[in-house]
């Protein structure tokens, strides 16, 4: 009996220790729970959707009843002015009505073809605003104003860009300037930059290659027109020549090289911007007096209305016919210095007898009057009345900059004749 009593009492003893046990193993995870949890809450970012109405406020119709959408197209050769506004989806109605009230106003005037023409129209086609950039720099077209349309004449606001191309002689420097995609008045402005150093009918030589850097005038982000060249570069038979803007304290400007010489020359070679030499300086037989006679001048064939230039400041000697020269007209210079222009097929505006001239300036165009078989300019170079030939005749160079002036012309001219020698040996891939 005492044996069995102490075996039950010795279960007895056992259970209460697994109790025990198991109430310390529930309390130590109940806190090691608790633990969990607590750290959990400060980590975790509690998200929550919330849905809610929004109340979209729509336009209301009455308050602006117009859509109005802008629309552009260019006027082409042979347009009418209603066909413009037919493309630019103008209601016949406006049409009528605008050409009623300013038919006959500026800016019907200075429309010409290929200026892009730009139109704010409402949804049924009614005319609000018509504009074009006609001249230089000048915003022309139409504003409605109820049943009335006002002219707009006002100044466009003009944003000047650089622009650099690069070109390679192969045939021409025009051929080379359209691959290169160069405007024509900036291939002009090449060919006069370096006129005093190289005739361009005669000179140039497959390879030769240019850099031109320039501006580019932009309305509204469309490019306008071209500007100044700033800088050039023209490598002529392997010689490399380079031309920088600047304009002197006196507000006159020109093209210097990087060490302040003037590009200029007092006279320019040819009295022409492109054509071919016909006939030079030597003996020659006459096509008309069929005969061997002395050519003391330069033949240039170029197409009938091609301008010609005076090749040097000076005072108009003498304008009108003369005998086989046609229609010709001698410029005095200084120190004795003539020079004739002859079969001309007219002159240039305010061309007389004691008219002053500049370098550049047109004097009269190409024609064939006179003893003439066809359109070319005679051209004659003479030094006291002495016939000499201007092809190979050294041309002095006009003043360059004043010593008082040189730091500004470095300040100005520095950063392009830096751009220039960058880009002269920067290859063209780099540049497309």
């Amino acid at each position: 009996m005492e044996m069995v009593a102490q075996t039950q009492a010795s279960r007895d003893l056992a259970l209460k220790r697994r109790a025990a046990l198991a109430v310390g193993a529930t309390a130590l995870l109940v806190g090691v729970a608790a633990f969990g949890t607590a750290r959990d809450s400060e980590q975790r970012v509690v998200r929550e959707t919330v849905v809610e109405p929004l109340a979209l406020k729509l336009p209301d119709p009455s308050a602006d009843p117009v859509q109005a959408y802008w629309q552009e197209t260019r006027f082409e050769r042979g347009d009418t002015f209603a066909a413009l506004l037919n493309r630019l989806g103008v209601d016949g109605a406006d049409t009528l009505l605008l050409l009623k009230q300013h038919g006959g106003s500026k800016p019907f005037r200075a429309l010409r073809p290929g200026m892009t023409v730009q139109a704010r129209t409402s949804d049924l086609g009614q005319l609000l605003e018509l504009r074009f950039v006609a001249g230089e720099s000048t915003v022309l077209g139409f504003a409605r104003d109820g049943e009335r349309f006002s002219v707009v004449d006002e100044p466009a606001e003009l944003v000047r860009r650089v622009y650099v191309k690069k070109g390679e002689i192969r045939s021409s420097l025009f051929a080379a300037a359209d691959e290169s995609g160069l405007p024509d008045s900036v291939t002009i402005q090449i060919a006069d930059i370096f006129s005093g150093d190289i005739d361009f009918h005669r000179d140039l030589r497959r390879g030769d290659r240019f850099t031109v850097v320039y501006e580019v005038l932009h309305h509204q982000g469309r490019p306008l027109r071209s500007g100044r060249v700033l800088a050039a570069e023209f490598v002529n038979n392997k010689k490399a020549l380079r031309a920088v803007w600047f304009v002197d304290e006196d507000g006159k400007g020109g093209y210097y090289a990087p060490d302040g010489s003037n590009l200029r020359k007092a006279f320019l070679r040819s009295p022409l911007e492109f054509s071919r030499v016909t006939s030079g300086f030597a003996m020659r037989f006459h096509p008309i007096l069929n005969e061997w006679r002395a050519h003391k001048g330069v033949d240039y064939g170029a197409p009938a209305g091609t301008r010609v230039r005076a090749t040097g400041d000076g005072v108009v000697e003498f304008a009108g016919r003369q005998g086989g020269y046609g229609n010709f007209v001698v410029i005095r210079h200084y120190g004795g210095i003539t020079t004739g222009y002859a079969h001309l097929s007219g002159l240039g505006s305010g061309i007389h007898k004691g008219s002053r001239v500049a370098q550049g300036d047109v004097i009269g165009f190409v024609g064939a009057t006179g003893w003439a078989t066809g359109p070319h300019l005679h051209y004659e170079f003479r030094v006291n009345n002495e016939h000499r030939n201007p092809l190979t005749i050294a041309m002095p160079a006009a003043e360059p900059v004043a010593p008082h002036q040189m730091e500004a012309f470095r300040a100005g001219s520095g950063p392009l004749a830096a751009q220039l020698e960058l880009l002269a040996h920067a290859s063209f891939a780099a540049l497309d």
